[in-house]
Protein backbone atom coordinates (compact mmCIF):
# COMPACT_ATOMS: atom_id res chain seq x y z
CA UNK A 1 0.00 0.00 0.00
CA UNK A 2 1.23 3.47 -0.84
CA UNK A 3 1.71 5.97 1.95
CA UNK A 4 0.52 9.53 1.44
CA UNK A 5 3.00 12.41 1.48
CA UNK A 6 0.39 14.70 3.06
CA UNK A 7 -0.15 14.96 6.78
CA UNK A 8 -3.35 16.99 6.24
CA UNK A 9 -5.78 16.72 3.32
CA UNK A 10 -7.73 19.83 2.29
CA UNK A 11 -9.76 18.31 -0.55
CA UNK A 12 -10.46 14.71 -1.54
CA UNK A 13 -12.46 14.52 -4.76
CA UNK A 14 -13.45 11.82 -7.28
CA UNK A 15 -11.45 12.26 -10.46
CA UNK A 16 -10.14 10.77 -13.69
CA UNK A 17 -6.46 10.78 -14.69
CA UNK A 18 -6.22 10.99 -18.50
CA UNK A 19 -3.21 9.14 -19.92
CA UNK A 20 -4.36 7.28 -22.98
CA UNK A 21 -7.13 5.41 -21.23
CA UNK A 22 -8.69 7.12 -18.23
CA UNK A 23 -7.94 5.90 -14.73
CA UNK A 24 -10.67 6.48 -12.16
CA UNK A 25 -9.76 7.35 -8.61
CA UNK A 26 -9.47 10.25 -6.17
CA UNK A 27 -7.49 13.47 -6.07
CA UNK A 28 -6.09 14.54 -2.73
CA UNK A 29 -4.87 18.10 -2.27
CA UNK A 30 -2.89 18.34 0.92
CA UNK A 31 -0.25 20.39 2.68
CA UNK A 32 2.76 18.72 1.01
CA UNK A 33 1.65 17.33 -2.37
CA UNK A 34 -0.95 16.91 -5.10
CA UNK A 35 -1.86 13.23 -5.12
CA UNK A 36 -3.97 10.91 -7.25
CA UNK A 37 -4.89 7.42 -6.10
CA UNK A 38 -6.53 5.14 -8.65
CA UNK A 39 -9.14 2.51 -7.88
CA UNK A 40 -6.45 -0.04 -8.71
CA UNK A 41 -3.76 -0.03 -6.00
CA UNK A 42 -0.94 0.13 -8.57
CA UNK A 43 -2.12 3.43 -10.08
CA UNK A 44 -1.04 6.38 -7.98
CA UNK A 45 0.63 9.72 -8.62
CA UNK A 46 2.29 11.98 -6.05
CA UNK A 47 3.56 15.42 -7.05
CA UNK A 48 5.16 17.52 -4.28
CA UNK A 49 4.26 21.22 -4.36
CA UNK A 50 7.86 22.29 -4.97
CA UNK A 51 7.85 20.22 -8.21
CA UNK A 52 4.69 21.87 -9.61
CA UNK A 53 5.52 24.46 -12.26
CA UNK A 54 1.96 25.50 -13.11
CA UNK A 55 -1.62 24.29 -13.32
CA UNK A 56 -3.41 24.87 -16.61
CA UNK A 57 -7.22 24.89 -16.63
CA UNK A 58 -9.50 24.60 -19.67
CA UNK A 59 -12.33 27.10 -19.23
CA UNK A 60 -15.60 27.17 -21.13
CA UNK A 61 -18.53 29.59 -20.92
CA UNK A 62 -16.44 32.36 -19.33
CA UNK A 63 -15.16 30.15 -16.53
CA UNK A 64 -18.46 28.59 -15.52
CA UNK A 65 -17.42 25.13 -16.72
CA UNK A 66 -13.99 23.55 -16.29
CA UNK A 67 -13.90 20.15 -18.00
CA UNK A 68 -10.25 19.37 -17.23
CA UNK A 69 -7.04 20.74 -15.84
CA UNK A 70 -3.38 19.79 -16.18
CA UNK A 71 -0.55 19.82 -13.67
CA UNK A 72 2.79 20.68 -15.26
CA UNK A 73 5.95 19.76 -13.38
CA UNK A 74 9.31 21.50 -13.52
CA UNK A 75 10.64 18.61 -15.62
CA UNK A 76 8.04 19.45 -18.29
CA UNK A 77 5.74 16.48 -17.68
CA UNK A 78 1.98 17.13 -18.00
CA UNK A 79 -0.64 15.23 -16.01
CA UNK A 80 -4.23 15.80 -17.14
CA UNK A 81 -7.16 15.37 -14.75
CA UNK A 82 -10.89 15.93 -14.64
CA UNK A 83 -12.94 15.90 -11.46
CA UNK A 84 -16.47 16.25 -10.17
CA UNK A 85 -15.81 19.70 -8.72
CA UNK A 86 -12.70 21.16 -10.37
CA UNK A 87 -13.21 24.65 -8.93
CA UNK A 88 -12.96 23.23 -5.43
CA UNK A 89 -9.72 21.41 -6.32
CA UNK A 90 -8.16 24.46 -8.00
CA UNK A 91 -9.06 26.72 -5.08
CA UNK A 92 -7.37 24.28 -2.71
CA UNK A 93 -4.26 24.20 -4.95
CA UNK A 94 -4.14 27.99 -4.81
CA UNK A 95 -3.32 27.75 -1.09
CA UNK A 96 -0.05 25.96 -1.82
CA UNK A 97 1.22 27.47 -5.08
CA UNK A 98 1.24 31.03 -6.31
CA UNK A 99 -2.10 32.04 -7.87
CA UNK A 100 -0.19 33.37 -10.91
CA UNK A 101 0.83 29.78 -11.67
CA UNK A 102 -2.78 28.70 -12.14
CA UNK A 103 -3.48 29.79 -15.72
CA UNK A 104 -6.06 29.38 -18.47
CA UNK A 105 -5.30 27.18 -21.43
CA UNK A 106 -5.31 28.67 -24.90
CA UNK A 107 -8.60 28.65 -26.80
CA UNK A 108 -9.02 26.86 -30.11
CA UNK A 109 -8.76 30.12 -32.08
CA UNK A 110 -5.63 31.25 -30.20
CA UNK A 111 -3.90 27.97 -31.08
CA UNK A 112 -5.06 28.26 -34.69
CA UNK A 113 -3.82 31.86 -34.95
CA UNK A 114 -0.44 30.95 -33.43
CA UNK A 115 0.05 28.07 -35.87
CA UNK A 116 -0.89 30.17 -38.90
CA UNK A 117 1.67 32.81 -37.83
CA UNK A 118 4.33 30.09 -37.51
CA UNK A 119 3.56 28.76 -41.01
CA UNK A 120 3.71 32.25 -42.54
CA UNK A 121 6.95 33.01 -40.73
CA UNK A 122 8.50 29.70 -41.86
CA UNK A 123 7.64 30.35 -45.53
CA UNK A 124 9.40 33.73 -45.64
Amino acid sequence: MVESLNSKADVVEKAVYHHGTGTYGQIMVGNKAFEFYGDNVNHYLQIPWDEVNQIIASLYFKGRYIPRFAVQTKKGKMYIFSSKEPKKVLRACRNYIDSNKIVRSLTFFQVLRRNIKRIIKANK
